[in-house]
């Protein structure tokens, strides 16, 4: 396998905690006799064997063709953003919990690896927000989520100006304000009560999360929107979340930026229907009134020891992050 007249460099990008080495050991064993050179970043060299080639974060950036990220969707959020400046191909492999963004199980990973291999695959490209802010270095600029702009400290509340295209909107005033993507409306988004967008729109919601004042419902804006919000002289200090990453602090008489970067990343679908009625039964089950042990209840009794497994899984404590 030849990309032009070189061979292709698939980028690893390892969560950083999660033993992820069977699913290196897959991919390093799938290229064995191809063309492909397999590329790991200087912070997860100790991680991964010597059939792969560690290269300074930069040279891996400008060199890779594609990205595995092993991981959850913090994970995948990161191989994302690692690539924002020339979008390649992403494929997500599962080690994390629920896993929205992320499709593939490690158990099908070299069914997945062959249908890379033969074509038989498709791309779902991905917009982000785009943030700025005046006077503030952030540490994190692009959200494929969201950005979230919530107390820094346990008291107070934020109060927040919103102007879109230089018009003056209105406010809010209550515990944070998301600003998500379609693929984030499914987390933070979805949490604080907005709604669901359809991956396909052309949109963006902001949505306040416990609003005593001001804008209290979702406001759902087209893409070509230029949003601003500025703290008000009456606000608590104010931490900015990008994609979950602190990103930095926005204080009264600066100004936050966020604007739609269109095809910011290209996710790897191995079967996008499948994904989509995955994805739908996750969300269903997190609406739910009920524990997760208490779901055992309606499982039959002969597969109930897969699904405690599963469960305590998923009870340890979750550290998937770019």
């Amino acid at each position: 396998m030849t990309y032009g007249a070189r061979a292709v460099a698939v980028g690893l990008v390892l969560h950083p905690t999660k033993p992820v080495d069977p699913s290196v050991d897959t991919i390093v064993a799938s290229t064995r006799g191809h063309a492909v050179r397999i590329l790991a970043r200087e912070i997860d060299r100790q991680r991964v064997p010597v059939e792969v080639e560690v290269v300074p974060d930069a040279q891996f950036v400008a060199e890779v063709d594609g990205l595995v990220a092993l991981g959850g969707d913090g994970t995948m959020l990161g191989a994302m953003r690692l690539v924002v400046d020339r979008p390649v191909p992403v494929l997500g492999v599962n080690h994390g919990n629920l896993g929205f963004l992320v499709e593939v199980a490690p158990a099908q990973l070299p069914s997945a690896l062959e249908q890379l291999t033969t074509g038989d695959f498709s791309i779902e490209q991905h917009e982000c927000l785009e943030v700025g802010a005046d006077g503030v270095e952030l540490m994190t600029r692009f959200g494929f989520n969201d950005v979230v702009l919530s107390r820094s400290g346990r008291t107070g509340a934020v109060s927040i100006d919103l102007t879109v295209n230089d018009v003056h909107f209105g406010y809010y005033r209550g515990d944070a304000v998301v600003v998500s993507t379609p693929t984030g409306s499914t987390a933070y988004n979805y949490a604080a009560g907005g709604p669901i967008l359809s991956p396909s729109s052309a949109a963006i919601v902001i949505t306040p999360v416990a609003p005593i004042s001001g804008i209290s419902r979702p406001v759902v804006l087209g893409v070509e929107d230029r949003i601003s919000l500025a703290p008000a002289a009456d606000s608590a200090p104010i931490a900015i979340d990008v994609d979950g990453t602190l990103a930095g602090e926005l204080r009264h008489g600066e100004r936050l930026t966020a604007r739609v970067r269109p095809e910011a990343a290209q996710v790897v679908r191995i079967s996008a229907t499948e994904h989509a009625r995955r994805s739908r039964v996750k969300l269903s089950l997190l609406d739910l009134p009920l524990r997760p042990d208490q779901l055992l209840e309606l499982i039959p009794l002969e597969l109930r020891h897969k699904a405690e497994a599963a469960i305590s899984q998923s009870r340890a404590p979750i550290t998937d992050s770019p």
